[in-house]
């Protein structure tokens, strides 16, 4: 989804991430053009930093194609922000990259608590419905052959809109140093 996304804004869009999972896949396969195209919290940032950031992008930036790359778990705590998007005509898209786990928590409990899973499996709304109750477009790809259309729809629309892609639950992101470990330790695969 991130590569197919970058491959239709033509790598122009500003992108904002979320915590976790989605925020390592945003920096791994973005292909970033220039300094500060790329706003996020870093290593140890908050989860729900994105979207407001990308708001604050778009007040900045009025034509510009602003994407917040978000975990189902993150955008949850500034999802009520969808109002202020609506109410002040800011077309913010959002791409979440629906898992229905806390993804980079579920990932450590999966590569080394045995699939201990504890706090992490969520239950989320429905992004689509929940989009179109404040006033904005809610898509959903369910499959990779509905990734491209929901991203060029997406794109071509002049409101806000969420994207909500499924995603492979137990899907790691890689490469990544185990705690206590040294860079030349890092897990490949």
């Amino acid at each position: 989804m991130v590569e197919k996304l970058w491959e239709l804004t033509k790598g122009e869009a500003y992108i904002t991430t979320e915590v976790g999972q989605n925020q390592m896949w945003a920096a791994q396969f973005y292909k970033f053009k220039r300094p500060r195209q790329l706003m996020t919290s870093g290593g140890l940032g908050v989860m729900g930093y994105g979207f407001p950031a990308a708001m604050g992008v778009q007040m900045a930036k009025p034509g510009a194609t602003v994407i917040d790359i978000a975990g189902d778990g993150s955008i949850q705590m500034n999802i009520q922000e969808l109002i202020t998007v609506v109410e002040n005509d800011l077309p913010v898209k959002i791409a979440i990259l629906n898992n229905s786990f806390l993804g980079m928590v579920r990932q450590w409990q999966q590569l080394f608590y045995e699939k201990r899973y504890s706090a992490t499996p969520m239950a989320a709304p429905d992004f689509v419905k929940l989009a179109e109750a404040y006033g904005a477009v809610g898509l959903r790809a369910t499959k990779p052959s509905e990734v491209e259309p929901v991203i060029k729809q997406a794109l071509s629309t002049p409101k806000p809109v969420i994207m909500d892609f499924r995603v492979e639950p137990e899907e790691c992101v890689m490469p990544m140093v185990p705690a206590g470990k040294a860079m030349h330790e890092m897990l490949l695969a």
